[in-house]
């Protein structure tokens, strides 16, 4: 069935910012006495808010000061600003869904200052999002509840079965599936099993969704 609404999250799917990310947290956490891996940050802390890594990580035995979280992002901001891209494809899939006349939104775990860093560098893509950016601030409660993604359907008019999700992480596959939405999960690296688990149909590139979401 071909949805109505297509919501998007942010970050590993529309633009490429988990690189930067995951590197820089890896380094801050080493800096605070967490040494892990890169693959064990991204085992513990992909799709989760940063004030959740937060916590987490403390549990863990990183020494967090407070106010750790707004200087992180205050850093992370910089870097992200040097140079985002976007994904590969989400420009000739947006122009696809505009073609079928099927709606799209943005639904992230992030802030929306983050958003406009990252997707604020693309400015044909930034404006096409305009009224259609959700962003945890907006519900109070992070995926993997499914306030956000009901929120971002109710905002558009659309029922939630109606809707189809595109995610990268476990955390967002889990909202969805609470949420009543079919998930397509994005894993262009790896074999994505792990979004597998919580319902999603895999996919590797973005060229291949219009034929997954029946356009």
């Amino acid at each position: 069935m071909t949805p109505e609404l297509v919501i998007f999250d942010c970050d590993g799917v529309l633009v490429d910012s988990e690189p930067v990310t995951l590197s820089f947290l890896r380094d801050e956490l080493a800096l605070r006495g967490l040494d892990l891996t890169l693959a064990e940050v991204i085992d513990q802390f992909i799709g989760g808010t940063l004030s959740g890594v937060a916590q987490k990580a403390r549990g863990m035995g990183a020494n967090l000061p407070e106010g750790w979280v707004d200087a992180f992002y205050a850093r992370l901001y910089e870097r992200l600003a040097a140079k985002t891209d976007l994904m590969p494809g989400v420009v000739p899939l947006l122009d696809r869904l505009d073609a079928a006349g099927i709606g799209y939104c943005v639904a992230s775990n992030g802030r929306v200052a983050k958003m406009q860093v990252t997707l604020g560098q693309h400015p044909n893509t930034w404006a096409r999002l305009q009224g259609r950016m959700f962003s945890v601030e907006h519900v109070g409660v992070p995926k993997p509840a499914p306030d956000l993604f009901l929120h971002a359907a109710r905002s558009l008019g659309v029922e939630q079965a109606h809707c189809a999700v595109i995610e990268d992480s476990q955390t967002g596959a889990r909202a969805a599936k609470a949420a009543g939405m079919r998930c397509f999960g994005y894993a262009p690296e790896g074999d994505g099993a792990k979004l597998a688990t919580e319902g999603a149909h895999v996919f590797r590139s973005m060229d291949d969704l219009p034929d997954l979401l029946g356009l």
